[in-house]
């Protein structure tokens, strides 16, 4: 993602190379005896940390204007800093007053700069939150989440599961385990490249079919669970044939423009016990013989 800001790096780098040029080349090298090191250590450290962070920001977010924001603080606090360290080596005459204004103006106007960042970056996290709230709930842990669908794995549901028992032991809480029919069948004839674009847009068709507090986890392969926090279990048994319908009527084409005809077997419990008790019933359920279509092409 670096290279989309090229242009903007290569600018900041030449901003710090001419400046250390320029005291270099017109202020007066002080001796390495009045050198003060605490200084030198901590104005460095800022400087250094400043140009470090905005570095990374720009290598891991989209450009935006929120991510401009934050980095031209940053950039601006490096290059106050860096001026205000430069200060530590060199002596320049009084009568120059522009780079003692680079040290005064930079750092604040890079500080306000910043800030103004954070404060969209916090209307934009309002937002994300909205979006994620149906895979993650109440706390964030990216490290859980599946690469392929987004959605968090199973040792992130069981957390779920045992969180929602303690904070509200006298609430219902059920879980749907969902799993797609003969899944496999569409890696082995369409590759599993086909087969992981069809997990995300099952994942997707789930997540919009669920309530705001629902949570939906990839349980294993072509496996989903959902949380349903303070749903009965006739509300659990008419959310998983929901899901199961919609899953059925998705028209699903692969690349080469084939309908793949998908469905799904579901089965659903009250959360009235152990996380580990409760998946194995549910597993155990899904298990049971039952006639189903195999994912045909059309």
């Amino acid at each position: 993602m670096l290279t989309t800001y090229r242009t903007p790096l290569i600018t900041f780098a030449a901003l710090l190379t001419l400046l250390t040029v320029f005291y270099a080349t017109v202020g007066i090298a002080k001796p390495y005896e009045i050198w003060n090191w605490l200084d030198i250590v901590g104005e460095g450290s800022i400087a250094l940390m400043a140009g470090l962070w905005a570095v990374v920001l720009l290598a891991n977010r989209p450009a935006g204007t929120v991510t401009w924001l934050l980095a031209a603080g940053l950039g601006a606090i490096t290059l106050g800093t860096w001026s205000d360290w430069m200060d530590e080596f060199f002596s320049i005459d009084k009568a120059m007053h522009w780079p003692h204004l680079l040290e005064s103006v930079l750092t604040p106007l890079g500080m306000v700069t910043l800030t103004c960042g954070l404060g969209l970056w916090r209307q934009e996290q309002f937002s994300l939150n909205e979006v994620l709230a149906k895979r993650e709930r109440i706390f964030r842990d990216h490290r859980a989440f599946d690469r392929i669908t987004q959605l968090a794995n199973a040792d992130y549901l069981r957390r779920q599961i045992q969180l929602e028992q303690s904070r509200a032991p006298q609430s219902p809480c059920a879980l749907v385990l969902l799993d797609l029919d003969r899944f496999q069948h569409i890696a082995r004839d369409h590759g599993h490249r086909e087969s992981e674009r069809a997990l995300q847009a099952i994942s997707h068709l789930l997540l919009l079919n669920l309530r705001h507090g629902d949570l939906l986890c990839r349980y294993a392969g072509d496996r989903y669970a959902v949380l349903l926090p303070g749903a009965s279990a006739q509300t659990a048994s008419r959310t998983a044939a929901h899901l199961a319908d919609q899953v059925g009527r998705l028209a699903w084409h692969s690349r080469d423009g084939e309908r793949i005809h998908l469905s799904a077997r579901v089965a659903s419990a009250l959360a009235d016990t152990d996380a580990d008790a409760l998946l194995d019933q549910l597993n155990q359920a899904l298990a049971e013989p039952a006639h189903h279509a195999t994912p045909q092409a059309a």
